[in-house]
């Protein structure tokens, strides 16, 4: 009976929307795809396997490891320190050009906790009940239908996938399943926004016609530097690290870390600017733009990356908002004029300052017009309950909001704030503004059938060739 009602619900939902590191491993079973599925009481630990180690993934780890109800069950990373969690063992030239991005590490796990190099092996721990996947952007869609299929709940990180047919290729292996899954972004976990949510589209600021939002960074002269192809550090598996992608010699600007300026594995619209894309679809209550432009290019940065560093995207939704956002890393000084966001409506303009407050002022009369006000001026603060708490009970940090949101959908199997269904629709919006870029045209999307209707080329980009012995 309870089955039922959970397939009938994700129904309504969606009509609406290498080999193990020697000495490394620990306590693996083997177990088939769907056979086991632990059934947890309202006292009982949930057990997380962790893929992905590294910056982004330590930070969500020790946010799970927040949480009294949620037990670190096993460790995967292809480079064995972040296994080990030993810093002194990682490469002198990772902490030298980047150390704010290698994790201090040094956690005491202990010996029940599993070390993997190959996620695979975690996968096969039948008393793992979720993982986190905090990988490079093209191990995602593997490692989440992988996970799904041996019967874990997952909570994978932003960006959902590295091309659009991968993330309708995951939410087919979803429906299949009877799994709990999620995406990180994290921006709907704030109560601001929440509340947002709700209030724009019912007209709080009238009719939106414009939102704008950007990623600053001023990387110029040098950005990621220029280096030569070498071997990697010995106890860094690049091959597996390179999964799906063609083969390539190791760079030193690629990984960790740097591989976001390589849009073979990522770029920055799907780093950075899917926050925002995905909180102004949210804001706007669309499910998807009509038509997609994008300009740019590699202009000042002199460096390896593969990536612009001067772009500017336009989105058009089927409302006639119109939606820009701009990639500067030639650059500094915020094109929004308060915070991060602006969204332009008849009545006022919203400024999102953070994940905790915001302003709405007021338009002003244009020609012909003879009304004062429309609306009140509005600021908003949520109060600090101290502790990392917000007087609600809920986390200032909106991330771990999501974590939170997701072990309590182990349990109940509700689902979670962040669908797989939500996450691939605006990861979509990164992909397609790189791929108007790619081919230089405007784009006219069709969402329901999730293709480009006026240029067969840019749909030639849709997915990508996997390299063996890898498929999706």
């Amino acid at each position: 009976m309870e089955e039922n009602i959970k397939k009938t619900t994700r129904r309504a939902f969606l009509s609406q929307t290498s080999m193990v590191a020697a000495g490394l491993t620990l306590g693996a079973q083997s177990v088939s795809a769907k056979s086991y599925s632990r059934i947890l009481g309202s006292n009982d630990k949930i057990r997380v396997g962790f893929i992905g180690v590294g910056n982004r993934g330590t930070q969500v780890m020790h946010e799970f490891m927040n949480e009294a109800d949620c037990e670190v069950a096993a460790l995967c990373d292809v480079y064995e320190p972040y296994i080990t969690r030993d810093r002194s063992q990682v490469d002198p030239r990772y902490i030298e050009t980047r150390p704010r991005q290698i994790p201090q590490m040094g956690e005491n796990f202990g010996k029940d906790v599993g070390r993997y190099a190959d996620y695979r092996k975690l996968l096969e721990d039948k008393t793992i009940d979720a993982v986190y996947i905090g990988t490079p952007d093209h191990w995602h869609a593997l490692q989440t239908i992988d996970s799904i299929e041996a019967g874990k709940d997952v909570l994978v990180e932003k960006p959902l996938t590295k091309s659009i047919h991968e993330g309708r290729a995951i939410i087919k292996a979803w429906e299949k399943s009877n799994q709990v899954a999620g995406v990180c972004l994290n921006r709907r976990g704030s109560g601001t926004y929440q509340r947002l949510a709700q209030e724009i589209p019912a007209g709080k600021i009238g009719k939106v016609t414009f939102a704008l939002s950007s990623h600053v960074s001023n990387m110029a002269p040098n950005g990621i530097g220029k280096m030569k192809p070498e071997k990697p550090p010995k106890n860094f598996d690049w091959d597996m690290w390179l999964g799906p992608k063609p083969y390539r010699p190791y760079q030193y600007n690629i990984a960790p870390y740097m591989f976001r300026w390589w849009e073979e594995y990522d770029n920055q619209v799907l780093n950075n600017g899917v926050h925002s894309l995905d909180l102004i679809r949210w804001l706007l209550n669309e499910k998807a733009p009509v038509s997609v432009t994008t300009l740019g290019g590699k202009y000042v940065v002199d460096d390896d990356r593969t990536i612009p560093d001067t772009m500017q995207t336009i989105f058009e939704f089927p409302s006639g908002a119109i939606v820009s956002f701009t990639q500067l890393e030639g650059s500094s000084g915020s094109l929004v004029r308060q915070g991060f966001l602006e969204m332009r409506g008849t009545k006022g303009t919203l400024y999102a300052e953070g994940n905790n407050g915001y302003k709405i002022v007021s338009t002003s009369s244009g020609q012909f017009q003879t009304w004062d006000k429309l609306m009140a001026d509005e600021s908003y603060e949520v109060e600090s309950a101290g502790n990392g708490k917000l007087s609600d009970g809920t986390y200032a940090n909106p991330g771990a909001n999501i974590v939170r949101n997701f072990l309590d959908c182990v349990k109940s199997r509700e689902m979670p704030m962040v669908s797989l269904e939500e996450g691939h629709l605006s990861t979509n919006m990164a992909h397609l503004a790189t791929i108007s870029l790619q081919v230089q045209q405007t784009l006219k999307w069709d969402a329901e059938k999730e293709m480009i209707t006026n240029c067969d080329e840019a749909n030639k980009l849709l997915s990508y060739e996997y390299r063996k012995p890898w498929q999706l």
